[in-house]
């Protein structure tokens, strides 16, 4: 799957947030529609109140689908968007582009930690993300604790509390989770 474009999303994940995954097939010789028409509906959700980001992935050959990827504040921005006269509009304009969706998922929170993509499977259950949560904290927590504290000790607490909560963000977000979630998807998703 290549991605075509995907907006850089500026606040981090949290518990509110939901993530909009719409899997879409396209005819074949219909590609360059469906493209046009998709970034056309991605720009339209991404100036609506709540939207924090989007991707658009184009299929990886054959039968696979195209993947349009929308990330919300909330639950709410997202029911919000769905429902607009805006979006139906673009429902209303893509008769002829030859495509229909075949699976959607909403992610919230952890759950998108956890998502394998192209894939409709639920998410495990959240006692199993929070063990995998802990251990992916875990080893961030104690070398942050005994290499990054101690050179922010002079800060004030506010700004070396920032600090911290922004490595450890970045560091489960790009590193531990996508690590623990891997070794652990025998037993996550079984």
């Amino acid at each position: 799957m290549t991605a075509v474009s995907l907006e850089h999303a500026t606040v981090p994940a949290d518990a509110g947030e939901v993530t909009l995954l719409i899997a879409r097939r396209v005819e074949p010789g219909y590609e360059v529609a469906f493209e046009r028409w998709a970034k056309g509906i991605l720009d339209s959700a991404a100036a609506f109140p709540g939207h924090l980001g989007y991707g658009l992935f184009r299929s990886s050959g054959g039968d696979a689908p195209w993947f349009l990827v929308h990330r919300f504040q909330d639950a709410e921005a997202c029911r919000a968007w769905q429902e607009s006269p805006e979006r139906a509009a673009w429902f209303a304009d893509c008769r002829g582009h030859h495509h229909s969706e075949v699976a959607r998922r909403e992610l919230t929170g952890m759950e998108t930690w956890f998502a394998t993509p192209g894939s409709t499977r639920p998410a495990p259950p959240r006692w199993k993300m929070a063990i995998s949560a802990t251990l992916a904290i875990y080893p961030i927590s104690v070398l942050g604790s005994l290499f990054l504290v101690p050179h922010l000790a002079t800060l004030p607490l506010l700004l070396s509390s920032a600090v911290v909560a922004c490595v450890f963000n970045v560091l489960m977000t790009y590193v531990a989770m996508p690590a623990v979630s891997r070794l652990l998807r025998a037993w996550l998703t079984p």
